[in-house]
């Protein structure tokens, strides 16, 4: 079976909601971040070169023309969300971020807004305009980037946060009706697939709209890099991250959106594993494992069922 009859992908519920293929264009604001900047610290979380999962060009460039762009790589899709993608997109004066979100919104065709952060920059101004859109009839995503469920996890790949700051705003943004989609990464230093279950279980209690799953890639620029050639850093292996992720999806709630997997990013940014060049031998696998051992949800008792 193919993956979307297992799991209740993005694209499948986009689809189903608007009757026709919803595609995301990804944007970059020219946003910092708090962990960069020197407010927070420098040097950012330990796994992270932006670079390698966005065009840093691309801030050079209008929201505008970055979306006329970005549509014509798009040629099965005429209705989009816009996806603030690069570093943390609610980290700027509340009138900034209104005049880059309207821009976007203002595109025809555009029927919603994504916007990826961190947990610790969603102060009430940002929740309250990006309540506003969705009051305006706009679908709207709230992008956290927790990574784990483990505070020592956190501390270790110098994050920043914890895991309260991710679940107080989690439960003040699904009350005012925006949705969230928690990212998680798989293969962190020192987790395991017991750590990995313990982190999916705390993300469905403290309640999510969507999940998106990335196995931990070692990229050049960051800091895990440097470990990595000095033989201190381990990979995640193919198997280790299906199994991992299959568990993951069987113990989250068929109501739950998966915007994401897996993940894939080319050398020479990719140092390692190099299985993460392709993301389809992960998502054909975890399809595969699904299909005999039960979809999202078995571990509930409440399976998904394809619409």
């Amino acid at each position: 079976m193919e993956l979307h009859q297992l799991v209740n992908t993005l694209g499948q519920d986009l689809k189903h909601r608007y009757g026709e293929r919803v595609h995301k264009l990804t944007l970059h604001g020219g946003f910092s971040c708090p962990n960069r900047d020197g407010t927070l610290g420098r040097g950012g979380c330990t796994f992270c070169n932006v670079a390698s999962f966005s065009d840093e060009t691309a801030q050079h460039q209008t929201v505008s023309d970055q979306l006329r762009l970005r549509s014509k790589e798009v040629d099965r899709a005429r209705r989009y969300l816009a996806y603030f993608q690069a570093y943390t997109s609610t980290y700027d004066e509340v009138a900034r971020l209104k005049a880059l979100y309207q821009q976007a919104l203002a595109r025809e065709n555009m029927v919603g807004l994504c916007v990826g952060t961190r947990p610790d920059c969603v102060p009430e101004q940002v929740l309250t305009l990006l309540a506003d859109y969705r009051q305006q009839g706009f679908e709207v995503w709230l992008e956290l980037g927790l990574q784990t469920g483990h505070d020592k996890t956190l501390k270790r790949i110098n994050r920043g946060h914890d895991v309260a700051v991710y679940e107080r705003i989690t439960q003040q943004a699904r009350a005012l009706g925006i949705k969230v989609c928690t990212h998680l990464i798989v293969g962190l230093p020192g987790e395991g697939i017991t750590d990995h279950q313990t982190t999916i279980d705390r993300v469905v209690s403290t309640g999510t709209d969507g999940i998106k799953l990335h196995p931990l890639h070692i990229v050049e620029g960051s800091i895990m890099a440097k470990a990595w050639r000095a033989g201190r850093q381990s990979e995640i292996t193919l198997d280790a991250y299906v199994d991992s992720a299959t568990m993951m999806i069987q113990r989250t709630p068929p109501e739950v959106v998966y915007h994401r997997v897996s993940a894939s990013a080319r050398p020479p940014t990719l140092l390692a594993p190099s299985w993460c060049e392709n993301r389809w031998l992960a998502m054909t696998a975890i399809a595969n494992q699904l299909d005999q051992h039960g979809a999202q949800g078995t571990a509930l008792g409440t399976a998904f069922t394809a619409r």
